[in-house]
């Protein structure tokens, strides 16, 4: 299990500009309305979005997210000790905010995310609590595309992209991996990108010279150095990046255009990451509505599959 740990605290990143959560609004914020039934996690991430954080505000940032149900009644001291930061800098996060101070963050998040009834997990097992982080995470995902224009947006880039080439190394490689595999069938050209150092770099050069215009990554902790390094140079190469990441503040934000978050489950041993997963399904119907051919290129291959007899029936 990890977490996203920052540089510096003099370096800057603007987090979560293409990810769109209905939120109340708050000094600073977006100024959106809060969705009815949203999250008081989902809450919490649209009133970071848009503001230029810097690492250690990020980390914060993430806690608070990853600590949603205790967030608005946590000290100040508190949280900095579960940031793994500075009191100072807890109080220097809210002014960030635009709050007088972290006592007037508090009672903003107090106003406008009470806490909500929890179910009594006292009777579940280690295993079981997993499984329900787990639900907590999908649920949380839901509440996030509900507005689906980044998902749409990411589709058409994705579509457009002729090679696509699809990122994930460690931990993401499985989420990379199957993405790639089901939208083979419907794109003509995925490139699957699952070594990193230089020969990754040689492989990002390729795909630019065969006509890719977008590149699509699965990043998830802990974060590898080459996937940040990889990214950057994609970016430099004149890729657009699509990023899909356990949090809006995770190390991959600075050199993505587009990102998308899924939460991982940490309740296990090795982290979980089935909202990562669904997230790439979805990514793979929106990016199939861009492609007119799509549906005709699946009757393709399911004629030939039954033709080879690939299926036991």
């Amino acid at each position: 299990m990890s977490t996203d740990r920052g540089v510096s605290e003099g370096q800057v990143t603007r987090v979560g500009e293409d990810i769109a959560v209905a939120s109340a609004g708050a000094p600073g914020g977006s100024g959106v309305p809060a969705a009815s039934g949203a999250s008081t996690a989902a809450r919490l991430q649209a009133l970071f979005e848009g503001h230029r954080l810097t690492p250690t505000q990020r980390r914060i940032a993430h806690c608070m997210v990853r600590r949603a149900a205790d967030a608005p009644f946590l000290s100040s001291v508190e949280l900095a000790e579960l940031a793994g930061v500075s009191q100072p800098s807890v109080t220097r996060f809210a002014v960030a905010l635009g709050f007088d101070g972290y006592p007037a963050l508090r009672k903003h998040l107090r106003d406008v995310a009470p806490a909500e009834p929890e179910a009594d997990e006292g009777s579940y097992n280690e295993y079981q609590q997993a499984v329900q982080s787990e639900i907590d995470n999908l649920r949380h995902l839901a509440t996030l595309l509900a507005d689906p224009a980044p998902v749409v947006r990411a589709g058409r880039l994705l579509a457009a992209s002729r090679p696509l080439p699809v990122l994930g190394l460690r931990a993401a490689s499985a989420q990379a991996r199957g993405f790639t595999y089901f939208a083979r069938k419907v794109h003509p050209d995925v490139r699957l990108l699952d070594e990193g150092g230089t020969m990754l770099d040689d492989r990002v050069d390729a795909a630019k010279r065969a006509g890719a215009t977008a590149l699509l990554c699965f990043a998830l902790p802990r974060h590898p150095r080459e996937v940040v390094e990889g990214l950057e140079y994609a970016q430099e190469a004149g890729l657009t990046v699509v990023t899909v990441a356990d949090s809006a503040f995770a190390p991959v934000a600075r050199h993505s255009d587009l990102l998308l978050p899924a939460a991982v489950g940490t309740g296990l041993a090795f982290d979980t990451a089935c909202a990562p997963m669904l997230l790439g399904r979805v990514l793979l119907e929106a990016m199939c509505d861009a492609l007119p051919d799509a549906q005709a290129r699946l009757e393709e291959f399911d004629a030939k599959a039954a033709e080879r007899g690939l299926f036991v029936e």
